[in-house]
């Protein structure tokens, strides 16, 4: 999904141009019809900007001019159809592509100094012997430290040209002097599956952050790994991914679909009705299966979400998701930019587009949507969510679901709130308690090691009393002692630490079992696997009736269909 637009500030001739180019005007000038009679609206603009450029009273940049107004141009259209300049271009793509060129480290940018949080295993720095804990004070023999560093300033520097070589100056606790290290740059992997494990016995977890290149690669192999040690049945997390690579998420669907079950289908004005539908080659066609969503699961999360629901082959649970139907295609252009233009709307197995309505060239009533459904009470109250009823859709058992805005889950659970207060936000939101986790796992890492598993080490932790420590480091960064707050908020800030101090000593799979510890969707996931309520079922009825129009008139018509669902939405508790 891309929605990250910028605002632009315009010249006042700019908005002639900008009308021109973004409407496609029926009318042509009195003074300059014979000049373009000849021309096609598209020669017109190149003949504006011509005149622009040898007859306007000042000098003008037309290139500028041509950057700025593309973007203005595709705002007119949808929401979703963006312009990347070249110089962005890039890192976009890396995002989905599945690597990079680098050296391979997670840093973390703490006192105005680059500490490497992380080591990619088989990475550049690796071989060299770049260690966790380790700050970077120089590359390419120039102090790199400063109020000046930035994230994108760091990743710019350390990436570049696989096979080239870059400078830096280690300074690591066991040595007093800086340490010289040569890394000469290779292919990163940019990894889409956060975690995977067992959560049980029989029960595996794999979390997705979005649909890249690699990321059908691996989830088999996050699934095959979870196989081997018992897993039988299986929840995908795909709470904040926000989309990717159509391709990707039909291969991924395929896997848990028998033969000939439709997956998607896209459609549109320029582009012909196209199908997916399962091979029956999928290796997890029978395994109890339940898919997590929230607001902010869009595009080909969406897709993956409703593919499962609307052939009832697994339970959706969360919060109703994001309402993107739009499928883009990326162009390039010649200078090394690119746009990514709608050319297609896509709809899942029930017929139906989980589009949420927009107005064309209205981003910013767009965007305010999510903030919209927060303040309305939807990520509370499953009663304050309102479907659209003249969009209702039928799964392959019956079961009533809506198109028009998102997928809604088969079963509600509310945004948790328990336990948050305004001392816990000030901490989150100053960075403190990741602060303090990497400060006390650097501090202490050579005893944190000695705990080989995940077992072992949460149980030092917990012995650790590490809340306390947290409130005192802050309390020392100025944030003052709230004792009633603090003991509201004691199980999410302990949680919180012991996570992060994890995750550095032991990765992500670590991270995500204790910081999910608690979490009431995943939960419910479980607990309706162990329930054996992953299929979902429909319920048999005798009579319905439904309306029908009939010379302008409504009139109700009885039918007895083989199957429906009553109540296809529960929330959770009930």
């Amino acid at each position: 999904m891309s929605d990250n637009k910028k605002n632009y500030v315009w010249f006042p001739f700019l908005g002639a141009v900008l009308v021109i180019i973004g409407i496609y005007l029926g009318t042509v000038s009195t003074r300059g019809e014979k000049a373009l009679q000849k021309d096609t609206r598209f020669n017109k603009i190149e003949y504006l900007l011509n005149i622009i450029n040898s007859q306007y009273v000042d000098s003008v940049d037309v290139e500028k001019l041509i950057e700025d107004a593309m973007p203005t141009i595709l705002n007119e259209l949808d929401p979703h159809s963006v312009y990347i300049p070249a110089k962005d271009l890039e890192s976009t793509n890396e995002e989905l592509e599945g690597s990079f060129s680098g050296i391979g480290v997670q840093f973390s940018l703490q006192n105005d100094t680059i500490m490497v949080v992380g080591v990619i295993s088989g990475g550049p720095s690796e071989k060299i012997g770049i260690m966790p804990g380790d700050r970077i004070v120089e590359i390419n023999d120039s102090v790199f430290t400063g109020k000046d560093i930035t994230n994108e300033k760091v990743m710019k520097t350390l990436r570049g040209a696989k096979g080239t070589e870059v400078k830096v100056g280690v300074r690591r606790s066991t040595s007093k002097d800086v340490l010289s290290f040569n890394i000469i740059r290779g292919d990163i992997p940019v990894n889409s599956v956060d975690a995977s494990y067992m959560i049980d016995q029989e029960t595996g977890y794999v979390k997705i952050s979005k649909f890249g290149r690699s990321t059908y690669n691996e989830m088999i192999s996050s699934l095959a790994k979870l196989a081997a040690q018992g897993g039988k049945q299986y929840i995908i997390d795909l709470r904040g991914n926000s989309g990717g690579y159509l391709d990707i998420a039909i291969n991924m669907i395929n896997e848990f679909l028998p033969k000939d079950q439709l997956i998607v289908y896209t459609d549109g004005v320029h582009s012909a009705r196209s199908e997916a539908k399962s091979n029956g080659r999928g290796v997890f066609q029978n395994a109890p299966l339940v898919v997590l969503i929230d607001e902010w699961s869009a595009s080909a999360s969406e897709i993956f979400a409703g593919a499962i629901q609307d052939n009832d082959r697994g339970t959706v649970i969360g919060r109703r998701s994001f309402g993107k139907g739009l499928v883009q295609q990326q162009i390039p252009f010649v200078d090394g930019s690119a746009m990514r233009l709608t050319v297609a709307r896509y709809y899942i197995p029930s017929g139906r587009s989980i589009q949420k309505e927009y107005k064309m060239g209205h981003d910013e009533d767009y965007g305010m949507d999510i903030i919209n459904r927060f303040n309305h009470g939807e990520f509370y109250n499953q009663d304050s969510i309102k479907m659209n009823d003249s969009l209702i859709y039928f799964t392959s058992n019956g079961r009533t679901v809506y198109g028009g805005g998102g997928v809604m889950p088969d079963i509600f659970v509310p945004s948790d709130t328990t336990g948050i207060t305004s001392y816990l936000n000030t901490l989150v939101n100053k960075g403190l308690i990741y602060q303090f986790a990497f400060e006390y796992s650097d501090k202490h890492r050579d005893e944190l090691l000695k705990y080989a598993t995940y077992d072992e080490l949460l149980k030092y932790l917990k012995s650790q009393n590490l809340v306390e420590q947290v409130v005192q480091f802050a309390a020392n960064k100025g944030v003052r002692r709230r004792p009633v707050y603090i003991n509201i908020s004691k199980g999410i800030i302990d949680r919180q630490v012991i996570s992060y101090i994890i995750r550095n000593i032991q990765g992500d799979d670590s991270f995500y079992k204790y910081f999910f510890s608690d979490d009431k969707t995943l939960k419910k996931a479980i607990d309706v696997l162990k329930r054996g309520e992953a299929f979902p079922r429909a319920v048999e009825v005798k009579e319905i009736v439904t309306p029908v129009s009939v010379d302008g008139q409504v009139l109700l018509q009885k039918e007895t269909p083989d199957k429906i669902e009553v109540d296809s939405i529960s929330e959770y508790g009930e």
